[in-house]
């Protein structure tokens, strides 16, 4: 299986590839859309503001390359900037176009809340998904971020936690799925959910 981890700039990257590498799976990461429309399955990592990230996107060609690939059927992974950019419009330091691929806006933490909100959180699963398989329900990950995704279509809430305001931790749309913790940061529950999406990009 050809394995893209896509590089838009932000870090994060090498920790990504080191996780599927403890699995056995080679990730090849990677700026080109070539390369990216090449693959069997795609994650999308990161860590930064939505502005950056779009522009990023932007000046490398990948705005249309991931959108086509998501198109395309195969499994795309989003991790927290990756899935905050998959919807409508980001309203961290403004407003924000993101790929409005899922319906919906990312909002700031309510006030009050130490931000960013940095540490684990137990993850509670709101349907049966395969890229949770396996893994215990209230099973603790890892998130750092200040800001949170409201779909518009709350069927896509695949897991929930709750930091002063209850948000999705993961959502997922047919072959799109998306976090807002850090599988790679989040010890053995993380590596379990990194397997599953392997399988399903193998066609598990």
């Amino acid at each position: 299986m050809k394995l893209v981890i896509i590089d838009y700039g932000a870090g994060n990257l090498r920790s990504v590839a080191k996780a599927v590498a403890c699995l056995g799976q080679e990730g090849l990461v990677s700026s080109s859309g070539a390369e990216l429309l090449a693959a069997d399955a795609a994650i999308v990592p990161g860590v930064g503001a939505a502005a950056d990230t779009m522009r990023n996107l932007q000046e490398r060609g990948l705005v249309d390359p991931v959108r086509e690939f998501i198109a395309s059927g195969r499994p795309f992974l989003g991790v927290c900037m990756g899935l905050q950019a998959l919807f409508t419009i980001s309203e961290e330091g403004g407003q924000h176009p993101c790929l409005n691929i899922l319906a919906g806006r990312v909002r700031r933490l309510p006030d009050g809340l130490k931000v960013p909100h940095m540490g684990w959180n137990r993850v509670w699963q709101r349907q049966h998904h395969p890229l949770l398989a396996g893994i215990v329900d209230g099973a603790y990950f890892y998130f750092v971020h200040s800001y949170y995704a409201e779909p518009q279509d709350p069927q896509i809430v695949v897991a929930e936690t709750e930091y002063g305001v209850v948000f999705p931790a993961a959502v997922a749309a047919g072959n799109l799925m998306a976090t807002q913790f850090h599988p790679e940061k989040s010890g053995e529950a993380g590596l379990h959910l990194y397997q599953n999406f392997l399988a399903l990009g193998r066609g598990g």
